[in-house]
């Protein structure tokens, strides 16, 4: 116990009062901004407002100021249950039409503040905190805007097809601001089906009809363009980005209406589809008893035509087949004028032929005996000279055999026999010492070649 009281003695008391008083006033001296909010600062003592819009560190005055942050984009939904924070969490919007049908829209509103200091300044000064403008502003104007829209159509109108006329007067409602009506009686075009009795051929298709309610309607100016009121938003500097409309659900009184429409117009389609089958089926069978009229007609008329056509066909034949006959007849003719024509010139040409040949033979037999007296004559010259030197033409043949011999001395093989047969006085008589002495020879080459194998080994 006297260590603990030994610990906490008053001046580490003081010491640790001003460190976490130092810490305070350093913490609540800074102000960190972030992206995506837009933060007012009140400094009490002077009385100034000043806005960042930018992420950042900022001094500011401990104790004595204020910092109030606003979202720079806020989304409003109605009708979503997913929604991040109460205001994205809203129920659908219950509208009631010019027919004074009620249902409900969900609807998603993206609202983008202002990053002008002054229109920053001023709705602070109006609302004071982010939820508060969500709620006092936003809200109400989104959900005012869309309930004042919604009475310038008809709930018929609006569930058949109306939805993307509404969503856009809805958007052009809040960025410019709202239409200034009047209610009064007009006139509205509407799409339904001929009626099933009358006799025409289009009797199942559409046509445009006129029917006279009661509606909203904007007032406009000499321009034609329609007269606004003031924008609540416009002097704020806040501008709708995005409108986003979902699935709307009609009253169960409506929703009925539209059904028993929808049945009504399917019976009355099924009864003129019925209608126009008997139609195409009456039409069909006279069609179909036209074409078997027109088949027999087209038939006979064939018929006739195939039978004509015939006829002239055995008369083109007969024409052809004579035209063919006389084409042939002329060809015969200048065939054989032509064959005629070529055995001439054939003819002639082989008589200039045999004449040439014979010139040629004449002047060939010439030049063979004028050749063959020239080569008498030097044949004689020839023999002339060599008779003259006898002795020098002997002596160059002698030499040239000796040289041949000399040169093919070498070549020379003589060899003598190793056996030699002889018979009876120096003869070979008979047949039988002729093959006597063959055997004989052949037992010696046997013997020769043994040795020689033996020699070898």
């Amino acid at each position: 116990m006297s260590q603990v009281s030994s610990f906490f003695t008053p001046k580490r008391i003081i010491l640790a009062i001003g460190i976490v008083s130092i810490a305070g006033i350093a913490k609540s001296s800074v102000l960190m901004t972030d992206a995506g909010y837009t933060y007012i600062y009140q400094n009490n003592i002077t009385g100034t407002l000043d806005v960042f819009s930018e992420p950042g560190i900022h001094f500011r005055m401990p104790f004595l100021s204020k910092i109030t942050r606003y979202d720079q984009v806020v989304t409003v939904s109605f009708g979503n249950n997913q929604g991040e924070a109460f205001y994205q969490r809203l129920e659908a919007l219950p509208v009631r039409f010019a027919d004074t049908y009620t249902g409900t829209v969900p609807a998603t509103f993206r609202f983008r503040l202002s990053h002008d200091p002054k229109e920053i300044t001023t709705m602070h000064r109006e609302f004071r905190s982010n939820d508060n403008l969500i709620e006092s502003m936003l809200i109400k104007n989104a959900r005012n805007v869309t309930v004042i829209t919604a009475t310038q159509y008809t709930g018929e109108e609006f569930f058949q097809g109306g939805l993307n006329q509404f969503k856009a007067q809805l958007s052009d409602q809040l960025i410019n601001g709202i239409y200034s009506t009047e209610r009064r009686q007009v006139e509205i075009d509407q799409v339904d089906l001929v009626p099933v009795g009358l006799d025409q051929d289009d009797s199942n298709k559409l046509q445009p009809t006129k029917q006279l309610v009661w509606k909203t309607v904007p007032i406009e100016n000499e321009q034609g363009q329609p007269i606004r009121q003031d924008n609540p938003l416009k002097q704020y500097g806040i501008t709708v980005t995005q409108v986003t409309i979902g699935d709307p659900a009609p009253e169960e009184q409506l929703d009925k209406l539209l059904t028993d429409k929808k049945k009504l117009v399917a019976e009355r389609i099924r009864a003129i589809q019925e209608q126009e089958t008997s139609k195409a089926q009456a039409k069909t069978e006279q069609l179909r008893k036209e074409i078997q009229r027109t088949r027999e007609v087209q038939d006979a008329q064939r018929t006739k035509e195939l039978a004509v056509i015939s006829q002239q066909k055995d008369v083109e034949v007969a024409r052809q087949i004579a035209e063919r006959e006389l084409v042939e007849e002329r060809k015969k003719k200048d065939i054989a004028t032509l064959t005629k024509a070529k055995e001439l010139e054939i003819s002639k040409a082989n008589l200039e032929i045999q004449k040439a040949n014979a010139l040629s033979s004449e002047y060939e037999a010439k030049a063979i005996r004028e050749k063959g007296i020239a080569e008498a004559d030097v044949l004689s010259a020839k023999y002339g000279a060599l008779g003259q030197h006898e002795n020098v033409y002997l002596a160059e043949l002698n030499r040239d055999v000796a040289k041949q011999l000399y040169e093919n001395l070498p070549n020379f093989k003589i060899s003598m026999p190793q056996n030699y047969i002889n018979g009876s006085n120096g003869n070979l008589t008979s047949n039988l010492d002729v093959i006597t002495g063959l055997s004989a020879l052949g037992i010696m080459e046997k013997t020769q070649e043994l040795k020689a194998s033996k020699d070898n080994e």
